[in-house]
């Protein structure tokens, strides 16, 4: 009896040891937290040149020029700017800032570009926000109305664009903003607005229904390109296992 009672002992031991050294097994609860975490963490982890690529490519529909299906174009980045505080670069007036910072805004990422042709250029930024729920609250505000997982057209003009001298955005300031689109992913509410090269003020664009689908699609393809990288839910996440794990 002594015998097996001691085997029995070194069974318990070893299974104890065993469960030490297997993965720990995270809650619901846990692997939430570990994935905002880790989400929230993107803007400080990853390099800027990789949440705004040179190029980013996006899709033009060729309805409007008899073209079957859609264009496939590419737009190129012009410049890198330095992080800035949120209130100045969302140049979204005082109660969208507000909004702004009633959910946390941190800081903003921004980033210049011109479309295929060098006709059009576009300002984008990331406003780091605290949670996903102040970014969905924050875009719907900014719309209107619910936003869609490939964002919509704000109401207002959002974001301070970021002029760029000896490039097509020479002459991009506030006055030239015509439009801007605002999608939300993750922590981050992405935000674009979009003008014209030659510097002209801002414009009527809705009678001109070409025009307002090829600045509607290059706002769109770049802030939904820029935006999904970003709030992409991790890898289900593990402990390796190990004392003290």
């Amino acid at each position: 009896m002594a015998a097996l009672l001691g085997v029995c002992g070194l069974v318990f031991a070893g299974f104890g040891i065993y469960r030490q050294f297997l993965p720990r097994q995270f809650t619901a609860a846990q692997r939430t937290r570990i994935e905002a975490w880790e989400v929230g963490a993107r803007w400080r982890t990853t390099a800027k040149t990789r949440i705004f690529p040179a190029r980013v490519h996006y899709a033009l529909s060729g309805q409007q020029i008899d073209v079957p299906g859609s264009l496939q174009l590419t737009a190129r980045r012009l410049e890198i700017a330095r992080e800035t505080s949120c209130a100045r670069a969302a140049g979204v007036g005082r109660r969208a800032m507000a909004v702004l910072d009633r959910d946390g805004c941190q800081a903003v990422l921004r980033a210049t570009y011109t479309d295929a042709t060098s006709s059009l250029v576009l300002t984008v930024g990331v406003a780091v926000l605290r949670g996903q729920t102040g970014v969905m609250s924050a875009a719907d505000y900014l719309a209107g109305s619910a936003v869609p997982s490939q964002g919509a057209q704000a109401r207002r003009l959002l974001l301070r664009p970021v002029p760029v001298p000896g490039t097509p955005a020479a002459s991009f300031g506030d006055r030239q903003r015509q439009l801007s689109w605002v999608v939300g992913s993750g922590s981050y509410l992405v935000m674009a607005t979009a003008g014209y090269a030659d510097g002209r003020p801002r414009v009527s664009v809705g009678d001109d229904s070409y025009t307002l689908m090829e600045m509607t699609s290059l706002a769109r393809g770049i802030a939904v390109d820029i935006a999904t990288p970003l709030g992409t839910p991790p890898r289900l996440p593990h402990c390796p296992g190990g004392p003290g794990c």
